[in-house]
Order: structure tokens, then sequence, then C-alpha cells
């Protein structure tokens, strides 16, 4: 029996208010399924029966690319999303059916296990300089060797006026040095500004931020502006790290030959799934360039991440949404299990992982 494509489940679940987990569920005739994620863009389930319509009944993943590709790339982030979803949904049926984990499928794996970094933002509700430090202090307690906050984040706009400017990026600064107070010399501490500022306040901001020796300075300017991403990197100290939210290769080229940013950060949610990383990491390679992936997103993301971690050679960590629910690791099997702030690569076929609901 030739194994096809039958059917498409969309299971949404709220986590809080500022987030829900999106998960897909490809069916087959032959008993296998497969998992996606589309946790990014909002994607309602309409676009992703629009682009579950261009399978047919086919399994190919490369056929599907084909198809998708060009509507995803004009389509915005709920299309991204939703492309890629379905395509990380077809690796996992392929490995399901080869009996191989898709990172073998991909040219085997170059490590063990993958670092991660402990994003803190989410599970942060109280969110003074206090609040931040206690949520970056419980994660090094976990294991963590890498925390990362965006205590930026709501910043003003342009035209709020000098004052609430100020007062919003003291307090932000203020965060991270609290940050910094409370992990200690040893951990690395990253921020995220989520674009919020133009050029002359993100070196402004970089100057103030010297003391707290961060890691990377992620997206200070809207990541668009190439050429002005380009010129921070040669302007402040701190390495830079950014695109999140680009779509395939095609849309990572003017980052990655500029050299505008020191790591990439490709979401497996939004850049076209599993092949379209695994591209963007290689092309990156080339030009010198690290990778980190991008993984505000729940546990199959997760997983799927790792698979692709797992086969590119230069990736340095994994971004993990850490502690905004204590259930998550129960809606996987295994359930996701992070040992000293590394997670192990699995060696189960397709992406090692089935969901619990």
């Amino acid at each position: 029996m030739k194994p096809r494509v039958t059917g498409m489940e969309v299971l949404p679940i709220t986590v809080s208010e500022r987030t829900t987990w999106r998960f897909v569920r490809l069916t087959t005739n032959v008993g296998v399924s497969g998992l996606g994620e589309a946790s990014a863009g909002d994607p309602e389930v309409s676009d992703l029966e629009s682009f579950y319509g261009l399978l047919g009944d086919s399994l190919s993943i490369q056929a599907y690319r084909r198809a998708g590709l060009p509507r995803a790339a004009a389509g915005g982030v709920r299309s991204a999303s939703a492309f890629s979803a379905i395509e990380q949904a077809l690796w996992d049926i392929r490995g399901k059916l080869l009996g191989a984990p898709v990172h073998e499928l991909l040219g085997g794996r170059v490590r063990d296990a993958v670092p991660l970094y402990a994003n803190v933002n989410r599970m942060t509700r109280h969110r003074v300089p206090e609040g931040f430090a206690e949520s970056a202090a419980l994660a090094c307690d976990a294991g963590f060797q890498a925390v990362k906050a965006a205590p930026f984040d709501g910043f003003p706009p342009p035209d709020a006026g000098r004052d609430a400017i100020e007062i919003a990026t003291t307090a932000g600064i203020d965060a991270m040095l609290a940050i910094r107070a409370a992990v200690g010399g040893e951990t690395a501490v990253k921020v995220d500004c989520h674009s919020a500022f133009d050029f002359s306040r993100a070196v402004s901001v970089a100057e103030r931020l010297r003391p707290v020796e961060l890691d990377w300075y992620e997206e200070p300017l809207p990541v668009d502006d190439v050429e002005g991403m380009r010129e921070l990197r040669g302007t402040v100290d701190q390495r830079l790290a950014g695109g999140e939210r680009r779509f395939a290769l095609d849309g990572f080229l003017p980052l990655i030959t500029t050299r505008a940013v020191d790591v990439l950060m490709p979401d497996i949610t939004l850049c076209g799934g599993v092949l379209e990383m695994l591209h963007i990491a290689r092309a990156a390679e080339t030009h010198g360039i690290t990778i980190s992936p991008h993984n505000a997103r729940g546990p199959v993301a997760t997983a799927v991440a790792l698979s692709v971690c797992a086969a590119a050679a230069n990736v340095e960590s994994l971004e993990l949404q850490w502690g905004e629910v204590d259930w998550r690791s129960t809606l996987i099997e295994p359930p996701e299990q992070v040992d000293g702030g590394m997670l192990a690569v699995h060696d189960g076929p397709g992406f090692g992982i089935e969901l619990r609901i």
C-alpha cells in the first residue's frame, strides 16, 4: 500500500494570556502521523487548510515546497507559519516511515546534545528589575548556563516624548543590570530588544549595557534595516543577533552576505521549516556566521528545531521558552527533559516524539 496523506488536525493549546501553541498533525492511510507546530503569526485554521490543500494526498516534501514556497513568501507571517508547520509534519512522517531520525535524513548528527538558553521573558509577570532578576536566578538554579529577557517590550513610539522614552530605556537597562547581578559573572546574558530603537538610541543603549557584558544584543533595530544593522555591528562592542521573522533562505541572504549580524536566528515555525533552516544554517556557515534558532514556542517546535541543530555544524545554542507553565514537558512523549541546560539529541524515528493530547 502506497502511503498517502488522509487528513490534518489542528490542535491549539492555550498556555497563558500571551501564548497559544498551535500543533498540527497530518495523518496517513498506513497509521503513521506527523507533527508540526504553527505557533508564530497566529495562523487560523483556514491558513493551514490552504497549504494543506497543496498536498493532495502526496507525501512529497519537494513537491510541497515547490507549490507552497512562493505563496508563503508572498503571504506574510501567518502564511509562513502555516507552510512551515505542514513541512515539518511531512518530515516527521518521512522519518517514521523509514524508521530513522530526521537528523539522519539531513546528513547525520554532528553532536549528541544541544546547549539551550532559557528565555525567561514570558515567565516574568512582575516586569521590574527584581522580577527579571528572580526569573533569571531560577533558570540558573535549574542548570541553565545562559538566559535571555526582553525588558524593552512595550517601548514607547518615537512621538511619545523624550521623558517617556528615557524612563522606558532606563527601566530596561536596570532590568538587565539586575539580571547580571542575580546570575553572577559565569552565566551568559542576552537581551532581546524587539526592534525598539533607532540607530542613535541603539548605540547609546549598547554603551549603557556594557557593564552587563552581554553575550548578544538582539535586534535593537528592525532587522529589515540591513544596512543599519551592518553599521551598528561595526559601531558597538556587543555581538548582534537577529532574523527571527525572516522567511526562507532568500530572506536571510541579505543578513548573511553583508554579515549584518554575528548570530543568525531562524525560527522553525517561520523560516519555512526543516529544509529551509538547514539551507540557512549552511549558507551562514560559509560566511563564518553561527546560528541559534529562535524558539519561543512549544515542545513540538523544540523537537523539530533540535533535529536540525543536531545536523548543522555551526549551531551554538537553541532557545527554550522556559518557566511559563510547569506542565509543558507533559504534552509530549517522551517528556521534554533538559539536563544541565542541554537537550539530548534523540534516536527515535522522525522527531522522536508523540503528542499526549
